[in-house]
This record gives C-alpha cells, structure tokens and sequence, in this order.
C-alpha cells in the first residue's frame, strides 16, 4: 500500500457487502452511486466514524465524556486513515466558555505552541518585543513624574491557589519585613493566613521610595545607587521579574510591570514572560479584561429601557418587566 492512499479492507457497514477500496489522500474525491448502495456508509459510517474514532480515543477521559462512546465500524481494517474530528454546530456544552477547541483540547496545544514558539510583539508599535537590563529598567523608573512614590516589588507567586507559608518564611530568612499580598501591603511580623482554594498573588516589597530631581550631583548619584541596588535585588528575588507599583495620594495604585526578559525599546512597555495560560480566555493574566473571556458583554440601554424620560417611574417610564417583555399598563 502506498502512503498516498487509504485502504478499506472488509468494509460491511449497512449496505457495504465485504467492500475493499483504495481512496488517495491529499485528493478531492467524490463517491457516486445508486440510492442505498452505501456512498454515505462508506463516507461516513465507516473511513469519517474510524477517524473521528482514532482522534477520540487519544483525548483525555475529561473530553471523552463530553463526546460519547464511539464503536468501532464493522470493518476489516483502515490503513492510511488520519485521526478525524467533527461537532455538531449546537454544541456540546451550554458553558459560554466551551468551544470545539477547548472541547477536543486542540486549544491546549495551540496554546502551547503560541507560548513557546511564538515571538511577542509590543501591542502600540507592532515591534519585537526585547529583554531590558538592570540599567534601562532603572532609566525607566528615573523617566516617572516628579513626586513619585513607588514601591519596588518582586513578584513571588503569581495567580496560584495556596497558603504559602513557606514562601512567607523564606522572604523572612532573606531579611526583608513587607509583603504585599493581592494588592495589599501586609507586615511580616502579623500572622498571615491564606484561603487555601483561592488563587493569590505575592509580591516582596524590596524598597519605598520617593522620585525626586536631586540638584546636588551627589545626592543624585546616591538616590540612583539605592535605586539601582533595589532594582538589582528585585530582579534577583524574582528571577528576572520586577514591579513598580506607583502610589499617589490620591485615586487608585498603578503597577508597572518589568522584566529582564521582554521590553519593548521604542515604547518602553514590558510584558510577562508569555506562558500556554497568556493565551487563555479561563484565566485573569489571557481573559479580555472587558468580557472576561466570553467573548460578549451585556449591558443595559437606557434610552431602550426609558424612551420617553419625561414621564415618571409611575407614569409608565419603564417600558420593560424584569428586563423582558412589555409592561402593562399602569405604574412600575
């Protein structure tokens, strides 16, 4: 048999009687025939059902049980057949977040393959995203508003369930006295507990500083030696990773992500090592902050909800019941 071609041995699906046939691959080959003289039992029931068979039985028990049990064609043999895979257009899940990829796991390994063969660019300029230095992360911070307070941060444990008290004793032993703990600055001396289930981010305050101009040239080089030594030291704690988390006085912390990994040189924007989960709508660090990874979003309308704003809430304002059919006559 050559490789170019499936072989059927023995094919006796319905009205197949004990049929054997070469069919080439890589070819547009059409099966013509009477009504009931078995084009769909060969196409389908029987090289199609062996196929899907094949790419089934290679996926994990977790997908099978989405996909049911799948016999095997009454069938000799099929030599040449590649593993075939086909869902119906209504789904097999009423999940929002199941898709045909995520269902027969082709999603996980297309995750894998982005996230290790493929090379970030900067989201503003499109440019090949590049690895930063100590130095030019240092350059960046000195590049913040005047007045700045910053804290240095070295990133431990990203998104993972946990108590990690082991880490905690670990930062303690390398002689550091703050952590910041899902946002929040917490003392290592207080006793810290962790929900076990729930997904945490720690983070080592290395340094507090305040960005600020030093006229007297030796008071700027020692600011910028502290910076730098902070920096070097966050680096390190957190192989390769660092934050810069800017505190203003007023209105909502900002985090600066940096890395001796990926920088962009142009836009000075740095991103994350990119991991299979970067690429993944189930998980905070891939889901679209807006949709949360659903792909749509439901919002309210006012002016559907109120067409006519001159009238009150008892007048008949809202046209609409529990957000569904029209409203009877009278008040709301």
């Amino acid at each position: 048999m050559s490789p170019s071609t499936i072989r059927v041995v023995g094919a006796r699906v319905h009205n197949l009687k004990n049929i054997t046939v070469e069919i080439p691959r890589d070819k547009f080959v059409v099966i013509t025939g009477l009504s009931g003289s078995g084009k769909s039992s060969l196409a389908f029931d029987t090289i199609f059902a062996e196929g899907q068979r094949r790419y089934v039985e290679s996926l994990s028990a977790y997908a099978r049980q989405f996909l049911g049990r799948m016999d095997k064609p009454d069938v000799d043999s099929i030599e040449g057949l590649s593993p075939a895979v086909s869902i119906d257009q209504k789904g097999v899940s009423r999940n929002p977040r199941s898709t045909v990829g995520t269902v027969t796991e082709i999603y996980d390994y297309l995750r894998l393959l982005f996230a290790r063969a493929g090379t970030p660019h900067c989201p503003q300029c499109g440019r090949e995203v590049q690895r930063q230095s100590a130095q030019e992360i240092v350059e960046a911070i000195e590049r913040l508003p005047e007045g700045s307070r910053l804290l240095i941060l070295a990133p431990i444990v990203r998104g993972r369930k946990g108590t990690y008290q082991a880490v905690f004793d670990e930062i303690r032993k390398a002689g550091f006295q703050r952590v910041r703990v899902d946002g929040e600055v917490r003392d290592l001396e207080e006793d810290i507990q962790l929900e076990r289930y729930k997904k945490h981010t720690i983070e080592t305050v290395v340094d507090r500083l305040i960005l600020r101009r030093q006229s007297d040239p030796e008071e700027a080089q020692t600011f910028r030696s502290r910076l730098t030594d902070s920096v070097e030291t966050a680096l390190e704690f957190g192989d390769g990773y660092l934050t810069v988390a800017l505190v203003p006085r007023e209105g909502e912390p900002r985090d600066l992500q940096f890395s001796e990994h990926l920088a962009c040189p142009e836009c000075g924007i740095s991103l994350p090592e990119i991991e299979p989960r970067t690429f993944s709508f189930n998980t905070p660090q891939g889901a679209c902050p807006e949709c949360q990874g659903l792909g749509g979003k439901l919002e309210i309308d006012p002016d559907l909800l109120i067409p006519d704003k001159s009238r009150s809430f008892n007048g008949g304002a809202v046209v609409l019941t529990e957000w569904g059919g029209p409203r009877e006559e009278g008040g709301y």
